[in-house]
């Protein structure tokens, strides 16, 4: 779809135009001691408040300053994990990468994202750690433990497992195919994390799997909180084109805890895997 129609200015995400949602995050001057700096836009509101961001776009912010990060040619990130250390505000926030532990085949990159408080001074809202691995050619050898999903139909009849409360900010920045068969979706996004900046396969995939927790939530979220204190995705093939799949499976435990875990896919087949912790409790 190109330029400003009706149809994009319909509640409906499958049909929002790309010419008129914000990108994630918009490029603010760096800071003098090394840190990006980025304006939140609308686009990273969470479906739990107004003010604080969904977990997809700041993991993907997150990847992005990993894969920046002295960059080696022969290498990818296999696994990032983002901690959420508390709300990531709808505001400015800064971000800096660094390598933790060096390694000529396998190393470790660290970043963190920051939010300033209101007396001017720092404070992380959520930690990255990834690998970054060597390549070796194992195309001889290549095989997936999970079967394909069903390709996305292009209109697709099933019921999204999305509650209809929760098409706000973010969740109107993705165009989402529901699967028949359990909880099981393609999504896609439709705009860009920083500015126009092109996606790669890594940012692409971070900036939908944290909608996981939303795919495969069992309890109405009307009566019950579950946030997920966390993102781990792993990766052994990286992604190809703009779709990516997901087949969650949720499990909740009796004091409280809760596990969100997908299969993630591209359009060829299995891609890796995505874990996330969630804190549930009932509402007041």
């Amino acid at each position: 779809m190109s330029g400003v129609s009706e149809a994009a200015l319909t509640d409906d995400p499958t049909v929002l135009d790309r010419a008129v949602i914000e990108p994630y995050f918009r490029t603010l001057e760096p800071a003098d001691d090394g840190f990006e700096r980025f304006l939140a836009t609308e686009s990273t509101v969470s479906v739990w408040a107004p003010t604080m961001q969904h977990g997809a776009p700041p993991s993907a912010l997150l990847a992005r300053a990993v894969e920046r990060c002295a960059p080696r040619a022969g290498t990818r990130i296999g696994r990032l994990t983002m901690e959420i250390l508390g709300p990531i505000p709808v505001s400015e926030i800064e971000v800096r990468a660094w390598i933790e532990r060096p390694g000529k085949r396998v190393e470790m990159v660290a970043a963190e994202l920051a939010a300033r408080q209101p007396d001017g001074t720092r404070r992380v809202v959520a930690t990255a750690r990834a690998w970054r691995i060597a390549n070796s050619d194992t195309a001889a050898v290549a095989l997936a433990a999970d079967a394909p999903l069903p390709t996305h139909p292009e209109d697709s009849a099933a019921p999204s497992p999305i509650p209809p409360a929760w098409n706000v900010g973010y969740v109107k920045t993705v165009e989402l195919k529901a699967v028949h068969g359990g909880r099981r979706v393609w999504v896609r996004p439709l705009t860009t994390v920083v500015d126009d900046e092109p996606m790669t396969p890594l940012v692409r995939a971070l900036a939908v799997a944290d909608i996981a927790n939303g795919i495969g939530a069992q309890l109405d979220p009307a009566h019950y909180t579950f946030l997920n204190t966390d993102l781990t995705v792993d990766l052994y093939r990286a992604p190809e084109g703009d779709w990516i799949g997901l087949d969650v499976g949720t499990s909740i435990g009796p004091d409280g805890l809760g596990l969100c875990s997908a299969v993630l896919f591209d359009e060829q087949g299995a891609i890796g895997r995505s874990l996330q912790t969630l804190e549930v409790r009932p509402r007041d």
